[in-house]
């Protein structure tokens, strides 16, 4: 059983960091645009228990430290992402009625996204990260949690189904 979850798991997440990498990132939007990998990640997560949401986390991390658009160090959204995913798992966890309700869902990964570029950008600049002006910083933080905030109650569905059918659970949003 938990060989089938992880294969079908590791296929999804790979199908969806593909999708990322070579269309997602070809269109230019202003305000710094949307992951929708990274959306998938935490909406994953928030369906998820905490271990499964850090794994998650650590395989999604992984993978956009390999992405070439990625910038920083290598590892620095390896752990960025175990922490996100694994807190926004954390406080889904144990509460049916948050995760059977889409917009408590949309939330969390809104808030998921904002606080991971707020945790990147901190650890990046004890890093050593060049990371712009500070008007830049703040059109992006809001552009990229504006972008998350439309994109993701379309996307809530086709995610919830493939963590469905990745772990035979009968409830889909």
């Amino acid at each position: 059983m938990i060989t089938r979850q992880l294969t079908f798991s590791a296929l999804i997440f790979l199908f969806m960091y593909t999708l990322q990498e070579s269309l997602i990132n070809q269109v230019r939007l202003p305000g710094g645009g949307f992951s929708i990998f990274i959306i998938f990640a935490l909406v994953w997560s928030a369906l998820s228990t905490p271990e499964v949401g850090a794994v998650a986390g650590f395989g999604a991390g992984f993978l956009v430290d390999l992405s070439p658009s990625s910038s920083g160090p290598v590892g620095q959204w390896t752990l960025i992402m175990i922490l996100t995913c694994f807190g926004i798992a954390f406080l889904g966890f144990g509460d049916d009625k948050s995760r059977g309700n889409p917009i408590t869902i949309v939330f969390l990964v809104v808030a998921g996204v904002f606080l991971s570029e707020i945790a990147f950008l901190i650890s990046g600049a004890l890093l050593g990260v060049n990371l712009g002006s500070l008007s830049q910083i703040a059109i992006i933080l809001i552009g990229m949690s504006m972008w998350t905030l439309l994109i993701t109650p379309f996307t809530l569905p086709i995610f919830s189904r493939f963590h469905a059918f990745t772990f035979d659970t009968g409830s889909r949003i």
